[in-house]
């Protein structure tokens, strides 16, 4: 039997990875990585205004290089398919053909005319409207499986602040699509009307549901924004689980590619959901995807759980993960965010002093700044575990960039408190990692209070895998033993097995998942000894959350200074 290979390609945040697969053991065989040239330079993005745009052509530009590079290793013929997992939800405008607003003449540096990245927050106002609307109304609340509470991270929301602001894209823009479809529909070159949309991202992204027969009605969707009017019956009703063809390559894409027409094209997914798959997820396990954001993955069977309505999460979407299991989403805003925000805040003298420099040269600055930017976060991470949590008492809040869940609220603000002379930057460091555990236990004690047990916790991502000291402070907040998936690229290798299973290897994920699994690389076992403590300061986490929460309510967009004031 010939070898047969597959790709996995995972676009995450700042970047685009391309993994090679051994698709019948999913050994590793090669992989690239490219970064986004315009985001790298912030273009199109103000984050004074929360806003987080992407170029369409950084995403071809990577999708050529990472791909051309893997499929060199082997013979073309024996790539039978492939499949792209995203951040999400990422929607961008697109005309009649599929073709993003941002690739035609008169958009072409229009951040509106781009993706709007997951972590834009510019449509509060338009996401507290959706939720007010859809508790008053009067009919279906389409946010119930949505835990309840709109994002402004997610489609709709979005699509209705971007319309409101722009006219020319609110004309031009003839649907929307989300990221992982937008570039699944550009290699397989179909046609938009009966391209397969992905049940993954509209399930837990764009209210979409079984039970209202696809998305939210017409007449909900124009009493939000009256612009939305026409769009429903322009996007989609049918989804499609991750593991379905979407195509094949078209001609045009397999010569940039290196590729052959017949490679086989998946159903698009998010890059957490692809990731639970790659970390072996079964039922009742959270899986920890834990990158600039963490997004906490767990499955359950329909027959036990189907029914059963979690408030404050994410998402619950029948087959998001693995088709057959409902999938249910939570998760954190800020987590390496947050950690590179403080990393920003030490370096300001590196960038603001150093180039004024009277005894380096320009050479020697830049070579300076790297060495010491290379090693703060290493050295953070060593100083802050030598710190006795009994010793410290400076608490803080993960909400740098709002809060995801329990209870969605991306207005809210992050927080320190207890700094005192003696408060370094090691302290501070360890204080903002405890926040995250802390914002973690909150979501596991979520899950179980609504009866969805947590049986066992795997992380997976870049900070599982390079920071022993957050991964054994977490299991000490949890309580819990954490395992830390072996695979560096577990989002591209959950794509490779949906493409696995697409082209015909595999019959179906679990399958897949038993086949090509990397297994562990470590388990982290609860401290006894700390367990008492990290209890007694989630409680002060708690607390201070809850007083934050309330003084900075937002009233027409600005702090409520008086609440402040009244409360001092």
């Amino acid at each position: 039997m010939d070898p047969s290979y597959v790709i996995g390609i995972d676009y995450g945040t700042d970047s685009v990875r391309a993994l090679l697969v051994d698709a019948r053991t999913g050994a590793e065989v090669a992989q690239a990585v490219h970064n986004y040239a315009r985001w790298k330079e912030q273009r199109y993005c103000n984050a004074a205004k929360n806003q987080f745009r992407q170029h369409p052509l950084d995403h071809i530009e990577g999708l050529e290089a990472t791909v051309r590079q893997v499929a060199q290793n082997v013979p073309t013929a024996q790539i039978v398919g492939l499949a792209i997992d995203t951040t999400g939800s990422t929607p961008g405008p697109v005309d009649e053909n599929g073709v993003a607003l941002a690739l035609k003449p008169g958009f072409e540096e229009n951040p509106n005319a781009m993706f709007v990245l997951w972590k834009d927050h510019t449509a509060l106002p338009e996401a507290a409207e959706i939720n007010e609307k859809a508790r008053t109304w009067g009919g279906e609340d389409f946010t119930q499986f949505e835990g309840g509470i709109y994002s402004s991270e997610w489609f709709w929301a979005k699509i209705a602040h971007v319309v409101r602001e722009d006219e020319a894209v609110a004309k031009a823009a003839y649907s929307w699509m989300e990221h992982c479809d937008w570039l699944t529909l550009l290699l397989t070159g179909g046609d938009l009307a009966s391209f397969k949309r992905s049940r993954c991202a509209a399930g837990h992204k764009a209210m979409w549901h079984e039970n209202w027969g696809g998305l939210p009605s017409e007449d909900f969707l124009t009493l939000v924004e009256p612009k939305l009017g026409g769009l429903r019956e322009r996007l989609f009703q049918e989804t499609y689980t991750a593991d379905e063809v979407a195509g094949h390559l078209s001609e045009e894409w397999a010569q940039r590619l290196g590729l052959t027409i017949n490679t086989v094209v998946a159903v698009g997914s998010f890059d957490a959901h692809a990731g639970a798959v790659a970390g072996e997820i079964e039922a009742y396990s959270m899986v920890k995807v834990m990158g600039t954001s963490t997004c906490d993955i767990v499955v359950a069977p329909m027959q036990e759980v189907g029914g059963k309505l979690v408030p404050g999460i994410c998402g619950q979407v029948d087959g998001s993960v693995i088709p057959g299991m409902l999938g249910l989403e939570a998760g954190q805003s800020a987590v390496g965010d947050l950690l590179a925000w403080f990393r920003g805040v030490i370096e300001w003298p590196l960038r603001m002093l150093l180039p004024q420099s009277q005894v380096l040269s320009a050479e020697q600055q830049q070579a300076l700044r790297t060495e010491l930017s290379d090693k703060i976060m290493a050295e953070l991470n060593v100083a802050a575990a030598a710190i006795d949590p009994e010793e410290t008492a400076v608490l803080a809040l993960d909400w740098v960039n709002g809060r995801r869940t329990p209870d969605a609220n991306q207005a809210l603000k992050g927080a320190i408190m207890n700094l005192t002379m003696g408060t370094t930057a090691p302290h501070i460091f360890r204080a903002l990692v405890e926040a995250i555990c802390y914002g973690s236990k909150q979501i596991v004690e979520r899950f179980e209070q609504e009866g969805i047990p947590i049986k066992q916790v795997i992380g997976l991502g870049g900070v599982a895998k390079k920071s022993a000291f957050m991964m054994q402070t977490l299991a000490d907040v949890l309580n819990r033993p954490i395992k830390v998936a072996e695979s560096d690229q577990a989002p591209a290798l959950g794509a490779a097995m949906y493409a696995a299973v697409a082209a015909g290897i595999h019959p179906d994920v679990v399958t897949a998942q038993k086949a090509m699994g990397n297994g562990f690389a470590e388990s982290y076992e609860p401290n006894p000894a700390r367990v008492a403590d990290y209890q007694r300061r989630y409680e002060q986490y708690q607390a201070f959350g809850q007083y934050v929460e309330h003084a900075t309510e937002l009233r027409g967009g600005e702090v409520a200074e008086t609440e402040l004031v009244n409360q001092a």
